[in-house]
Order: C-alpha cells, then structure tokens, then sequence
C-alpha cells in the first residue's frame, strides 16, 4: 500500500495490526481519498470515509507518524502531541520535507495499492 500527498508518493513504514490489514484489503478494492485539513499547527486529519478496528492507546506523536483517530480518521503529523491512537505506520522522511507537503491549511492524501 503506497501513499501519496497531493501527487507526491511518500515512503511509508506501515505498523503490522488489524487496522492496517483491514485498510490494506479496503485499498486493494478501491484507492481512498483523504480530504484533510491542518489541526492545532503539527497535523493533518481528515475522515477515511470507513471504520477500522481500533488499538488506542496513549502516545506522544512524533513528525511522520500516522495514526487512527476514533477508527474513522487518518492523522499525518508533522509536528508531535500526546493523545490516543491507534498506529498505523510512518512516513519516512526527514521533518522539512515532511512539512513542506503537510503544513498547509488542506492536503488531499491518498492510499492506493503499491505498483509492482
């Protein structure tokens, strides 16, 4: 499963759990289109259209992190904060590349199958 923020295909590191198998059969069947919008300064959020099962538990968010927020929200940071989550995987790479894609007042991030 790749991602892509607006056209740009971002590495990603994705965790082994039930949320991101069950995203992973979901994007195999159709790519998912996030429309999401900057929140408190450090992330991007926006709804998955679907509910995943969830694995919350409280964490410090670091830039890149990708978390399941209320089963049903895709959070991309690129800033930190404390809350429950559940981990979905990591964007791999470095905080002012990362930033210059998410630190805008709205991103389209899509998940879509890998090529190859």
């Amino acid at each position: 499963m790749q991602m892509i923020i607006e056209e740009t295909v971002v590495p990603v590191i994705w965790e082994s759990n039930a949320s991101v198998a069950a995203l992973r059969e979901t994007v195999a069947r159709a790519p998912i289109v996030v429309r999401a919008s900057k929140y408190g300064g450090f992330e991007q959020v926006g709804a998955l259209g679907r509910s995943l099962p969830i694995d919350d538990r409280h964490t410090t968010t670091k830039p890149g992190d990708i978390m399941l927020y209320s089963g049903n929200q895709l959070v991309v940071f690129f800033g930190s904060n404390s809350w429950s989550y559940t981990p979905l995987g990591r964007v791999d790479l470095p905080s002012k590349e990362l930033a210059a894609l998410l630190n805008k007042a709205r991103v389209e991030i899509t998940l879509a199958p890998s090529e190859g």
